[in-house]
């Protein structure tokens, strides 16, 4: 939401400068609830996260748009479809949500994709002549 330097700056001219809050919000271009919020608490910095996104007009759509984005998954980049392309897909068979949307929608499927395949089991411990390392660098050795 807003900066540390923002906060400060509030402050600053509230209890050093003595301006009045309606002073603050002219000069510094800060809305009188957020000079409210930020004098009122002693929070360093302020931000919001919204714990679910709501997806009211991808929800129908959900099953062709993830077989799209399943049929993306195999074929090589230059033969997948764009987002642009799924979404005209989309709009062709009814839907009438944005573009965002399904930009959106797609990154997040993208991300659970990649967690979902980036599990592996990684041994810290080899037996003898099991594993091995190759370094690359040029080495000289004088033997006898």
């Amino acid at each position: 939401m807003k900066s540390v330097d923002t906060i400060a700056r509030v402050r600053r001219a509230f209890h050093v400068q003595g301006w009045s809050l309606k002073r603050i919000c002219r000069e510094l271009h800060v809305s009188r609830n957020t000079v409210r919020k930020i004098l009122r608490s002693n929070e360093t910095s302020f931000s919001y996260e919204r714990e679910r996104q709501p997806k009211p007009k991808i929800g129908p759509w959900q099953d062709q748009l993830d077989g799209f984005l399943n049929g993306n998954r195999g074929k090589a980049a230059r033969e997948q479809l764009t987002l642009i392309r799924i979404y005209e897909e989309l709009c062709s068979l009814g839907y009438e949500g944005g573009y965002d949307a399904v930009r959106r929608y797609a990154k997040s499927w993208a991300k659970a994709q990649g967690s979902a395949t980036a599990e592996a089991y990684v041994p810290l411990f080899f037996a003898p002549g099991e594993a091995y390392q190759f370094d690359w660098s040029h080495e000289i050795v004088l033997i006898n």
